[in-house]
């Protein structure tokens, strides 16, 4: 989505996709929403929304207009970007905290996303309107540090609520646990409780306001906008034991004698400055935990280099920035240069790594007329290149984005994690204030204090952070981590089937062999001779790109032989082609389509075929004026890697079944000697696709790999698709799973990477139910009535952030799986 597609929403300014079921009418005009929330706020007073939406804008233009959009104010007041105050979450002052550290970096066009919910987009950063969680730029910029700004911020904010709370919390526990090792019944020896509220006061503002700002500004606008969420909870409970705390200092008469404790009312400043460092604490960690996620992103982007070389009309060569570069720029690659974009080549040989794609150690050799990609390394020589794909256009930014988008998707057990957040804050509110009423009525003296004491404690230890990261967290590992190992997850619902697949469906050239095939035997009948064969052969399928018709060729100009032009070329799918060449009508293709044609003297033909066959290769037949003239058998090597990568897919306890065109007897050596389950021969890419769909319908979880392009029908009849290749763009897009470096290993890989991922997200769905599950009836007083004891809000909020952090500890163990 662009911004050009969005409208704002005039609550709260966020820009937002029109949607029919958030919209009202004022004075003839629509007006859409992000939440109904918003809706109700304008459908209550729209002239008064408007106008004060009016002059909001006015202001940020005039910010906009007096600063420059990325300039800074002699008062040091940050300028604000288009959108980025347009959030739910960031309150009514342009400069809201919310937002700390990401104004002054962040490009003032980029579009931003919460990674929980990714219909909310907009110019600009900001906070989630349902969540509350940081947005983060959709498309990641190595120049753009605003995130590693924003973690020194949140670090900041964090060490100072340390240096303030630990002092605060000796302060507050000093009666406790210094008293009676000094003989001292109270600490009102040293100091009066009045001055010790006061002392407790001024150490812990700072740190509820200053340091926990953020959190409280999103959890103020979540009750604004009615989008619960864990800052909801947390701002209840914090401001709740300030507010009460600060009551007891200015006016302690107020206090009912229930609240008394030891003869005075007691302080719960210590429990504010505790909470709000531990929950910061977890947020620190968590913007950590997803730059980390984010790595795989950054090393893909660091592949290419920063400039090229461009080469004049006058032949002068200049260095220039790469996002200078155009399609059709002549580019100079030098040895031991990085190809800057993918081109074609214009002159001069070299050997490029392109391991970073295909995985595979061994240089390929590039020549005039070979393509070149960005980002992979030239070795021995210099190259001259042509300009082809450029900027968001190569494959190495496809990459990146596919890789981006996949880590922002949703799973679809995300949808249980959804149902349950929806009711679970208000629920929780309600079990805080039931714990309350029950502590009044039946809870022993002080029964207003320990009922205060259990409220606090469910809000807290109940914050369902650990619950929104349970998903979110494992995909963003799980795609990077494939990612790093060449194998491309499209998005989360890919990576959820992929774990359900319980049949393989492999083509057998490009796939299961090296996918260059070589011309082994050459048969002639009646007055052909081998090179007039071959010749007459290679006239027709110069015009194919198949790859059998580029080995035959290949064969033809490694013996220099002179090719007669073919005309009335025709591709017939499946079966072969046809042409005329010198007057004559040549038929090339296999045997079936030659039976179908009446060709004559195939009988004989086909016994000489056999026995190719019955070795593994395939057999081209080749017919001309009606006549069988020949065969060509042509044999494609078995890939190194196929053994071992069929043996990983059979201990994953996947069926591997083979579909290729090729004859009988050639598919039937292959598979025996691969040990393949099942296989089928002369299969049209039409019937590949209709055995995929009987496979389906038989209940069968299906997932097909082959080149994203012959066997398209198959793969988009599939479950998951997997495009076998070098990272193509029509590979990339085409397919749920890309294997860049064409290895069927990756196969047994993407299906271990699935299982690893969806059993990580079902552990930390559990840590985060069940410590929720405990943890509320805990905290309400459960264990009273047997140990004697309450939770305090900051052992609740301590155990809260022990859950986020564990959930984010369980994710980032899949950086280090073992996928083979």
């Amino acid at each position: 989505m662009t911004a050009q597609s969005t409208v704002q929403d005039p609550v709260c300014g966020m820009n937002v996709v029109p949607d029919p079921k958030r919209e009202s009418r004022f004075q003839g005009a629509p007006y859409y929403f992000c939440c109904d929330g918003c809706k109700r706020t304008f459908d209550r007073d729209p002239a008064g929304v408007l106008a004060a939406r009016r002059a909001k804008n006015s202001d940020r233009m005039v910010h906009q207009i007096g600063l420059g959009p990325l300039s800074s104010s002699p008062q040091g007041a940050t300028a604000v970007m288009p959108g980025a105050e347009a959030s739910c979450c960031h309150g009514d002052h342009p400069k809201s905290s919310s937002s700390v550290g990401r104004q002054t970096q962040a490009k003032a066009d980029a579009i931003y996303t919460c990674p929980m919910h990714l219909e909310i987009e907009q110019v600009g950063p900001g906070s989630c309107p349902i969540c509350g969680m940081d947005l983060e730029p959709k498309f990641i910029d190595l120049s753009d540090d605003s995130d590693e700004q924003q973690l020194r911020g949140m670090k900041r904010r964090l060490w100072i609520g340390i240096a303030l709370s630990l002092p605060l919390l000796v302060l507050a526990m000093a009666p406790m646990l210094v008293g009676s090792m000094l003989g001292l019944t109270s600490i009102g020896h040293a100091m009066s409780p009045q001055w010790m509220g006061w002392i407790q006061l001024g150490l812990a503002t700072p740190v509820v306001f200053w340091c926990g700002w953020p959190l409280l500004v999103r959890g103020f606008n979540s009750f604004r906008t009615m989008n619960l969420n864990m800052f909801s909870l947390i701002t209840v409970g914090t401001i709740a034991a300030f507010l009460f705390s600060l009551v007891v200092v200015l006016f302690p008469s107020w206090i009912p004698q229930a609240f008394y404790e030891h003869g005075r009312p007691p302080l719960y400043f210590e429990a504010a400055a505790v909470i709000i460092t531990l929950v910061l604490l977890g947020q620190v960690l968590e913007l950590r935990a997803r730059q980390q996620t984010g790595g795989a992103i950054r090393e893909l982007m660091q592949l290419a280099p920063e400039s090229a070389i461009r080469v004049t009309d006058g032949g002068d060569e200049v260095e220039v920035s790469l996002h200078d570069v155009k399609q059709g720029d002549r580019l100079r690659v030098r040895p031991g240069a990085k190809v800057p974009v993918d081109g074609r080549v214009l002159s001069g040989s070299s050997r490029i790594d392109e391991s970073m794609l295909t995985g595979e150690p061994i240089p390929v050799r590039k020549e005039t007329g070979d393509t070149v990609t960005g980002g992979t390394l030239n070795q021995t020589g210099a190259l001259l290149i042509e300009a082809v794909g450029v900027g968001d256009q190569t494959v190495l930014s496809r990459i990146v984005q596919m890789v981006a988008e996949a880590q922002r998707s949703r799973a679809p057990i995300q949808k249980l994690a959804d149902a349950v957040a929806q009711y679970f804050v208000p629920v929780v509110i309600a079990c805080a204030a039931l714990a309350f009423v029950g502590w009044t009525w039946w809870g022993p003296e002080p029964r207003l204090a320990h009922a205060f004491v259990a409220a606090v404690a469910v809000l807290i230890i109940a914050c369902p952070c650990a619950l929104g990261l349970a998903t979110p967290m494992s995909v963003m590992v799980g795609v990077g981590r494939g990612a790093r190992e060449g194998v491309l997850i499209k998005n989360a619902e890919v990576l959820e089937t992929m774990e359900k697949v319980d049949t393989v469906v492999i083509d057998k050239t490009g796939t299961l062999t090296q996918g260059r095939p070589e011309v082994v035997s050459i048969e002639p009948l009646n007055d052909w001779t081998e090179d007039s064969l071959l010749r007459t052969v290679a006239a027709v399928e110069v015009q194919s790109e198949h790859p059998l018709a580029q080995a035959i060729v290949r064969k033809a100009k490694a013996a220099n032989m002179a090719i007669p032009a073919a005309i009335d070329f025709q591709s017939i799918t499946g079966r072969g082609a046809t042409a005329s060449v010198d007057q004559q009508s040549v038929l090339i293709g296999n045997a079936s389509w030659m039976q179908e044609q009446h060709i004559e003297g195939m009988p004989l033909t086909s016994e000489m075929a056999a026995k190719h066959q019955q070795q593994g290769s395939t057999v081209v037949f080749v017919a001309v004026d009606g006549r069988s003239a020949g065969m060509i058998a042509i044999a494609d090597p078995i890939k190194a890697s196929t053994p071992a990568a069929l043996a990983a897919l059979h201990e994953l306890g996947l069926r591997v079944v083979m579909l290729t065109g090729d004859a009988e007897p050639s598919a039937r050596a292959v598979a025996t000697k691969l040990g393949i389950d099942e296989f089928h021969a002369g299969v049209s890419p039409q019937q590949k696709h209709e055995y995929v769909s009987r496979l389906r319908r038989e209940g069968h979880v299906v997932a097909v790999a082959g080149d994203g392009i012959n066997d398209a029908p198959a793969l988009a009849e599939a479950d998951v698709g997997i495009a076998m290749g070098t990272g193509t763009g029509v590979a990339i897009e085409s397919a749920g799973v890309t294997l860049v470096g064409g290895d069927l290993r990756g196969v047994a890989a993407a299906a271990n990477l699935s299982r690893k991922t969806m059993s990580n997200i079902r552990q930390n769905l559990f840590f985060a139910f069940v410590y929720n599950a405990l943890g509320i009836p805990i905290a309400a007083g459960l264990l009273y009535p047997v140990f004697g004891m309450l939770l305090s809000p900051m052992l609740a909020a301590a155990a809260m952030s022990f859950s986020s952090i564990s959930v984010i500890a369980n994710a980032l163990r899949l950086r280090n799986a073992s996928l083979h």
